[in-house]
Parts: structure tokens; C-alpha cells; sequence
């Protein structure tokens, strides 16, 4: 993609996001991940309306009446975003590529942090970790990460999700809210280390796939490459037998992000290159905002 072209997309990314991020996700992004980050400020004696669960045992067992702890919120959150840019991410059967889709989703949630003041960092991951971009507050920062997401040129083709989380693990210190976007076709082990980043951060997965992804359509002979591996073989796509065969394949990789996902208690949601982002996050924050 040449300079003109590429400041003309992420212009256009930046004029549909913005105005979603202040319309309509910068309040309710707010309500869904403040007081993730919290320091203990008191303890006080128990008022009605307060949450049990903040009911500070040993000071109640001391005064023979109840006391709640009181937290303050830090109010300047992290975002971090884990991108996928393996070359599977390219691929798009419709105007959108998986990787357009998620420059969207990103810069959306990235334009909904700022509102709030808070910074934004990026890791950007193959099989390997691509780029590391520290968080930073601003439009200028956020701009130059809507770029990178449509320009990067990475080095791997392979996608290793659990190098990703081992990285972000490693390399926050502070608690963040973290993303982690990409289509989740991987065969390594990200279960641990989702599970770490869990209880240090909180992560929420967003799966984003092309309906292709999930069907092989009945077009006969098909010359088919594989964009990570680059290998190639013909595939005869009238057979029920092959077309079953990749949608079970499809569908196991389905399966294990959600599975893995519910264990280690990370939200995930997933979604096509085809439809609008817009509802399926407003309904994730809002369900967040009511726990």
C-alpha cells in the first residue's frame, strides 16, 4: 500500500471510529472497565446498599458490627491491544479483510480510551513478537497505531498466541485492560498464559473471521494456498467428504477459544469481516458494566 493510499484508509478508519467512540462507546467503555484498577483507601462501618462482598471480615469480628472497605478507582486505565498479524489475517472473501476489521475495532476501542485520558499500547504478534509500542495518551499516538495495524510488514506468517500473552505478562507491569484480537487459527498452548494474564490484567478475546473461514464453498477444483505455511495443493471442493473435513477443522479452533476462554473467566466474543462490530461490543460492555 503506497503513502496517498494508506493515509486515505486510515483517515476514513478514523472518521468512522471517532465518531463511534464519543457517540457511543466512550461512556459505556468507562462503566464496563472502571474499578478494574483499585486501591484500598478505608474501611468504614457498614451502610445499607452496600455490597457484602466488600465487607471487611476481621475489622467486623473486632467491632461486633459490620465494616465495608472502601476503594478509590484509578481513574488513568491502560489499554493494551494485541494484534494478530500473521499472514492469515489478510485474507478477505468480501470488501474487508480480517485485518481491516480489526483496525476498525481497535481504533474504535482505542478512541473510546482516550475520551477517558487514559493511554493505549499496542503488541502486535505472528509467530513471533512483530512490534511493541509502549502506552502513550493522544490522537497523534492512536494514529500512528491505526497505521502501523494496516502497514506493518512482519517478519513471521505463523501466529503463536501464547508468545503474545507470555510478552504482555512480562512486559506490563501495572495492570491494564488488554484485547487480544485475531482469528484464533493456532495450534499452540495459550491456556496458561491466558489464564496468567487473566488474574494480572484483565483480557477480553475478540475473535475475528471471515465466513470463509468457517465453509468451503462447492466451486469444484480449487488450487487453495495456505497463507501462513505457503504451501499448496489442489482441492476438489465438490466432495462432501472435504468439505466436512474443513469445517470440522474450522470449527475445532471454534471451540477451543471458547472453551479456553471460559476457563480462564477472559469474555470473548467473536466477529465476522461481514457484519457490524458496533452492537456485539456495546452488548459485551454493557453486560461488564452490570457485574
Amino acid at each position: 500500500m503506497d503513502a496517498k493510499d494508506l493515509l486515505k484508509k486510515v483517515r476514513k478508519i478514523e472518521i468512522k471510529t471517532r465518531g463511534l467512540s464519543q457517540n457511543i462507546f466512550a461512556g459505556v467503555y468507562h462503566t464496563a472497565f472502571k474499578g478494574r484498577g483499585v486501591t484500598f483507601s478505608e474501611v468504614r462501618e457498614y451502610q445499607p446498599g452496600d455490597d457484602v462482598r466488600d465487607i471487611d471480615w476481621n475489622v467486623t469480628a473486632r467491632q461486633n458490627k459490620p465494616f465495608v472497605k472502601v476503594y478509590e478507582e484509578d481513574r488513568e486505565l491502560t489499554l493494551m491491544l494485541l494484534i494478530d498479524v500473521s499472514a492469515s489475517e489478510l485474507f478477505g472473501s468480501t470488501e474487508d479483510s480480517k485485518r481491516d476489521k480489526m483496525a476498525e475495532i481497535a481504533a474504535t476501542l482505542a478512541f473510546s480510551s482516550i475520551a477517558n485520558n487514559d493511554k493505549v499500547g499496542v503488541i502486535f504478534f505472528s509467530d513471533e513478537i512483530e512490534k511493541y509500542i509502549p502506552p502513550k495518551k493522544g490522537k497523534t499516538h492512536i494514529l500512528l497505531i491505526i497505521r502501523e495495524i494496516l502497514n506493518l510488514q512482519p517478519k513471521g506468517k505463523g501466529t503463536n498466541i501464547d508468545n503474545a500473552l507470555q510478552f504482555l505478562n512480562r512486559a506490563l507491569k501495572k495492570r491494564c485492560t488488554a484485547f487480544l484480537l485475531s482469528d484464533f487459527i493456532d495450534d499452540s498452548d495459550y491456556y496458561h498464559n491466558m489464564s496468567v494474564a487473566n488474574n494480572k490484567h484483565d483480557v477480553v478475546a475478540i475473535r475475528v473471521f471471515d465466513e470463509k473461514d468457517m465453509k468451503l464453498p462447492d466451486v469444484g477444483l480449487l488450487r487453495a494456498r495456505d497463507l501462513e505455511t505457503g504451501t499448496q495443493r489442489w482441492v476438489d471442493t465438490s466432495l462432501p467428504s472435504t468439505r466436512r473435513e474443513y469445517e470440522q477443522n474450522a470449527f475445532r479452533y471454534v471451540q477451543k477459544i471458547s472453551s479456553t476462554s471460559t476457563r480462564c473467566g477472559v469474555d470473548y466474543l467473536s466477529v465476522s469481516t461481514e457484519e457490524d462490530f458496533v452492537k456485539k461490543l456495546l452488548d459485551l460492555f454493557r453486560k461488564r458494566a452490570l457485574r
